[in-house]
């Protein structure tokens, strides 16, 4: 081809092409069909003027067909006659001219590309068709020759039917599944024997039927979810493909492929209860799991009950006595005392011990109490299901911490949940039955509490079925030395330093304090003291001796009723000075160093009101 001239390589090009001189841009030769395409003489034009695009393209095509000899880009449209703007690829190779290299450029419409990939896909789709056709009209017509050998070997059950819905064959697996037999099929309308109504009893209209629609409207039915209806009565769930027939060119019904799904049915029902449950249990323990994780980053540095003191021996043989039954607890004893610790050893000795204890803090419930104890249901679809404090402690113990700060308003709903061992999620109408063992604790005379109304008594007789009254540890001072020691081998362990020596002197000035925080306030103090001291003596700080107890004639000692009184009035005191505001810096939750869902608790249950604090 090196030796042709250009026009004679132009020629044999089966697409429209020019050959264009590189260093000029001008158009040197170009074929009819070219010519025809641009519907003027090329000769001499400008190449670029033929096209619409960036010339740096055109350029980049260049060194294209220089570097690799052949190359094409569709960057480019061609600017035909009438304004069109039509889009094409440039297919080019160098050619060596008489007069220097020439750049051959076939111009390709990709409209006319497309269309012939159009006629090509529906030659094929023709073609395939056709194969179509023939092998549905051999596997037919090999059914109309009742080739009932090959139908009766099926396992699946195939019947058909002709234009008027009257049934023409069937095979042996249809008549099993079915109940009915070939006599009671053929030659009568099986839409209205098998398939005459759905599964709630309602008429199974024949315009609905998507049997008569595979040759009404001549396509194949998929459905993977009906019924069809026994001899003796029973339905049975089915899925089928309906396909129509042809006798030549015209159309002579439809053959129903079908096979019997109801125990897969069932099968599936019964894994989606299951798997339901699966994620109820999954969502239970996730939610366990996330309480438990809470309660050990917040749990206290020891676990065991120390002590050899009468008293706490004797709280030792009640833990005992009542772990093994089912009989609610009531622990009460000052601040600090333990109270947490007996309610986990009584459920540790209890025959619920493998399933969780759940506490609920009552003096800092959120403000949608019902939700966090009672759970919650989704809503709009949005969110997700949540079991209560009380569900979860389903099987196990719920620990109600400081139970005489629970509201008022919420203490029967609570007591009928307990009593009745069952709950109602919020937005939700339907009883869940729970078995939940009551541990509770407070550091208030409960039954001053319902003499001042601020309990009430049913709760507190459900409640109070066995007491344990904890004694403060000024009055063990005997397990002070046993309860120090056990918590700076703690706090030891904990940040990993040498244990220094308890003292003598140390042992005597602890048990020369009145422990107002009790136990608590005494393992802070170890550790505290653990922290300052440097050497290998445990040096205790910031303790002072207890002083005397103040003689009869000191400050007049208030009751509950007067030191209630003077917390109403210090509140009261505390919102005039905020006007009112709660929460936020300044508020008087930050003012009095409570949490405000607490302090909006003790609002309610003193009985505040806005006349109060607002007054002049």
């Amino acid at each position: 081809m090196k030796d042709l001239p250009t026009d004679s390589i132009l020629a044999l090009w089966p697409w429209p092409a020019v050959s264009v001189d590189p260093s000029t841009d001008r158009i040197v030769a170009a074929n009819p069909d070219a010519e025809r395409l641009m519907d003027r003489p090329l000769a001499g034009d400008s190449f670029l003027a033929c096209l619409d695009g960036d010339p740096g393209d055109l350029v980049v095509f260049a060194d294209g067909v220089q570097h690799f000899g052949r190359y094409w880009t569709r960057a480019f449209r061609l600017r035909l006659p009438g304004g069109r703007n039509d889009p094409c690829e440039l297919a080019g190779t160098f050619h060596d001219a008489p007069d220097g290299p020439r750049l051959l450029i076939a111009l390709i419409s990709l409209d006319e590309m497309q269309a012939r990939q159009d006629i090509t896909e529906a030659g094929n789709l023709h073609r395939s068709g056709l194969l179509e056709w023939k092998r549905t009209q051999t596997f037919f017509s090999e059914l109309e020759r009742q080739n009932q050998l090959i139908l009766d070997a099926a396992g699946e059950g195939i019947y058909g039917i002709n234009a008027d819905g009257q049934t023409t064959f069937v095979n042996r697996a249809a008549q099993e599944m079915l109940g009915w037999s070939a006599e009671d099929l053929l030659g009568h309308d099986t839409h209205a024997i098998i398939h005459h109504r759905h599964l709630n009893g309602d008429p199974y209209d024949h315009r609905d039927c998507p049997i008569y629609h595979s040759f009404r409207n001549e396509r194949v039915s998929r459905v993977e979810d009906e019924v069809f209806w026994r001899k003796d009565g029973r339905p049975i769930q089915v899925e089928y493909v309906s396909t129509p027939i042809y006798d030549g060119q015209v159309l002579a019904g439809a053959v129903v492929i079908f096979r019997d799904i109801t125990e897969r049915k069932e099968n599936e029902r019964r894994l989606h209860d299951a798997m339901a449950e699966v994620d109820a249990l999954r969502d239970r323990l996730e939610q366990e799991n996330a309480y438990l994780q809470e309660e050990i980053s917040s749990a206290r540095s020891y676990y065991d009950v120390v002590g050899q003191a009468p008293a706490i021996q004797r709280t030792l043989k009640q833990v005992d006595l009542v772990a093994p039954t089912e009989a609610n607890v009531l622990i009460t004893g000052e601040s600090g005392t333990g109270k947490s610790l007996i309610a986990a050893a009584v459920h540790k000795a209890s025959d619920r011990r493998r399933r969780s204890m759940i506490r609920v803090n009552c003096a800092a419930l959120p403000d949608h109490i019902d939700s966090e104890l009672f759970g919650q249901v989704r809503r709009n679809g949005r969110g997700s299901d949540k079991a209560g404090r009380l569900e979860l402690a389903h099987g196990g113990t719920l620990f109600l911490e400081e139970a005489s700060d629970l509201p008022l308003d919420f203490q029967g709903r609570l007591l009928d949940a307990l009593r009745d061992q069952t709950v109602v999620r919020v937005g939700d109408d339907r009883e869940r039955r729970i078995s939940v063992r009551i541990i509770a604790c407070t550091t208030r005379d409960l039954s001053r509490e319902v003499q001042a109304g601020r309990f009430r008594e049913d709760l507190y007789f459900f409640l109070n079925v066995f007491p344990i009254a904890l004694t403060p540890l000024r009055d063990r001072a005997e397990d002070i030395p046993l309860l120090a020691s056990h918590f700076l081998s703690l706090a030891c362990r904990r940040t990993k330093r040498a244990e220094p020596t308890i003292t003598t002197g140390a042992i005597r000035q602890l048990e020369s304090y009145h422990w107002p925080g009790n136990v608590r306030e005494l393992e802070n103090v170890i550790e505290r003291a653990l922290i300052v001291s440097t050497g290998d003596k445990l040096r205790i700080e910031g303790l002072e001796a207890s002083l005397p107890v103040a003689p009869r004639s000191g400050p007049r000692i208030l009751t509950e009723q007067e030191m209630r009184a003077v917390e109403t009035e210090n509140l009261i005191a505390c919102l005039r000075q905020t006007e009112g505001r709660v929460a936020g810096p300044g508020g008087a939750a930050e003012l009095l160093g409570l949490r405000q869902t607490t302090l909006y608790s003790r609002i309610q249950k003193l009985g505040i009101t806005r006349d109060q604090w607002a007054r002049d």
